[in-house]
């Protein structure tokens, strides 16, 4: 009995020596999630558009690390997330633009397609901002998509480029490769 006392004094005293050391047993320190404060973003554009989202974000802790992007597609889904690392610059305020070309190497993606993105900034302790979610439909035929009035805070000169989203739209109801699904293939 006296042995097996020691057996689980030492496993205790050896192993909260360990999980002290590799950090588990630490102190939490609390941590502020940062906060999309404004943005801003057209909601209509032609396929290969270059879409801008404007973003104002900060972090009272300084430690926003990367914008996660998540679209969902109606006829295809939510797709992967996409994740912008942040520069050291931006990781306690940031004022400006993500860009995305929306484009697809399955084909254009049809007229009226609506989509919508989801957007929101991970901090270095894994705090969620607010999510923002901004609708967008692809139309042909819009007369200067380019020419808009950004508003304040973003109407001024010289806003820097955050980073690029890099997810590419797959042709509705169609797989990764671009091909038809298995059940319309059936058809044909």
């Amino acid at each position: 009995m006296n042995r097996f006392k020691i057996i689980i004094f030492n496993l205790i005293f050896f192993g909260s020596i360990f999980l002290t050391s590799i950090g588990w047993a630490q102190k939490v320190t609390i941590s502020n999630p940062p906060v999309i404060k404004n943005y801003f973003a057209v909601d209509k554009g032609y396929y290969g558009y270059t879409w801008k989202i404007y973003l104002e974000a900060e972090d009272p802790d300084g430690d926003m690390l990367k914008i996660a992007s998540i679209v969902d597609q109606p006829g295809y889904g939510r797709y992967f997330t996409d994740w912008i690392i942040l520069k050291p610059e931006f990781r306690k305020y940031l004022k400006g633009y993500i860009q995305w070309n929306i484009h697809s190497s399955s084909g254009s993606v049809p007229e009226w397609t609506e989509i919508q993105l989801k957007i929101s900034i991970i901090d270095i302790a894994g705090n969620e901002s607010n999510i923002i979610f901004l609708p967008f439909t692809f139309e042909s035929g819009l007369k200067d998509p380019d020419k808009y009035l950004l508003p304040p805070p973003f109407n001024q000169k010289d806003l820097p480029k955050i980073g690029n989203i890099t997810i590419e739209l797959l042709f509705p109801g169609g797989d990764v490769e671009g091909f038809l699904i298995q059940s319309d293939r059936r058809r044909n």
